[in-house]
């Protein structure tokens, strides 16, 4: 057995944590460039924090998903403040951003020099400059991943900047920062969690590091998800999602994911819908098939087992069935309103481009099983 764990150097995890910032940023410098969103996220507690321990900053912002432009615009701002360091605050695509940003402004060249699949896919050669990742949602872990992921309008796809040196210097997970999440964006950054976890619980590349982490991300995941959206307060439920949230980066980071992101990378590029509903839609129809697919292959048993502890973790009942899962999925996805593939914009049609897209994904090869055109298109056509 061979594997490796790679990961923030320092994660800070508990409610009220955005208070230890005031220790450590000025160990970075004394001028950062802070990456956050379009406005939603209050940025009072974190600028006194700043301005009490001696940091000047800068504010960019990320006013949608990010994208080449963006990114491009983000790396000269950074560069002209001349910032000894950056901070990410702020959701998935806030962090992401704030790593690619961080990369660019220490290395040469442009960002398609680095981008994979439109790109040339280049490793960085120079360690970015210091980041300190703050998410104020619970879904993609992006604080303790080695990838941005960067949308290009122009060819309508979601691709990735990675290299372990991106993994950021410190992540401070405060789950208090999530309490005024709306119910939608909970719903849907919730399910991205879990579907993060139950992946890489059954990823082709896991390991017994990333097999313990998952699992009890699954188990916190699925007994908090439903409260946390009809309680944005509730304490428990939040500190379980951001833990189900920081436990998918780093079993994601480690072990990789399955179809489900697969096809979630090239759909977020087509089109308009949220990451964690794509997902929400496309979970129980990926883990279907998989199952079906591994019947009498080498291994297939010890998946199927796997998916078995899924199923008990997920419904609390260690005899639930595989197929009682599937339904507990479902029944969870419309009870926080998630709405199928058909409600987001996508076509019968639009099929075929999308699973030609996907095949060239790094999470398609990481599904515990290959899975065929004809079973692409009916997980897809299930999904709709």
């Amino acid at each position: 057995m061979r594997f490796e764990f790679a990961t923030s150097g320092r994660i800070i995890f508990g409610n009220g944590t955005l208070q230890i910032l005031s220790e450590i940023a000025p160990q970075f410098g004394r001028k950062a460039l802070i990456v956050t969103g379009g406005g939603s996220v209050p940025m009072e507690g974190l600028s006194a924090i700043l301005e009490s321990s001696g940091v000047n900053w800068e504010i960019f912002r990320v006013r949608h998903e990010p994208d080449v432009p963006t990114i491009q615009a983000g790396i000269a701002q950074a560069k002209a403040v001349r910032s000894d360091f950056v901070i990410g605050f702020g959701g998935g695509s806030v962090l992401d951003s704030a790593k690619a940003i961080a990369a660019l402004t220490t290395n040469p060249g442009s960002l398609m020099d680095y981008l994979e699949v439109i790109g040339d896919g280049r490793k960085i050669p120079n360690t970015p400059a210091p980041l300190i990742a703050i998410p104020t949602t619970a879904g993609t872990g992006a604080e303790v991943t080695r990838n941005a992921v960067i949308a290009s309008p122009e060819h309508k796809v979601k691709v990735s900047m990675r290299d372990a040196k991106m993994i950021p210097s410190v992540s401070v997970v405060d789950p208090e920062l999530t309490y005024s999440m709306p119910p939608s964006v909970t719903a849907s950054t919730g399910m991205d969690a879990l579907t993060q976890v139950v992946e890489a619980y059954v990823s082709n590349r896991a390991n017994p590091l990333t097999d313990a982490i998952a699992k009890d991300g699954i188990r916190r995941g699925a007994r908090s998800l439903l409260a946390a959206y009809k309680d944005g307060r509730n304490k428990a439920a939040r500190e379980d999602m951001a833990l189900t949230s920081l436990f998918g980066g780093l079993a994601l980071a480690n072990g990789g994911l399955g179809a489900v992101h697969g096809f979630a990378g090239p759909i977020g590029g087509m089109f308009d819908a949220p990451h964690g509903v794509v997902c929400a839609s496309l979970l129980p129809y990926v883990m279907k098939y998989n199952v079906k697919v591994i019947q009498g292959l080498p291994k297939g048993d010890e998946i199927r087992d796997r998916y078995a502890e899924i199923a008990g973790l997920m419904t609390d009942d260690p005899n639930a069935t595989i197929e009682e899962c599937l339904v507990w999925i479902k029944n969870l996805s419309d009870a926080l309103g998630i709405p199928g593939l058909h409600e987001i914009g996508i076509e019968k049609k639009d099929i075929p481009r999308i699973i030609e897209k996907s095949k060239v994904s790094s999470s398609m090869q990481k599904n515990p099983v290959v899975l065929n055109e004809h079973v692409l298109e009916a997980i897809l056509t299930e999904a709709y």
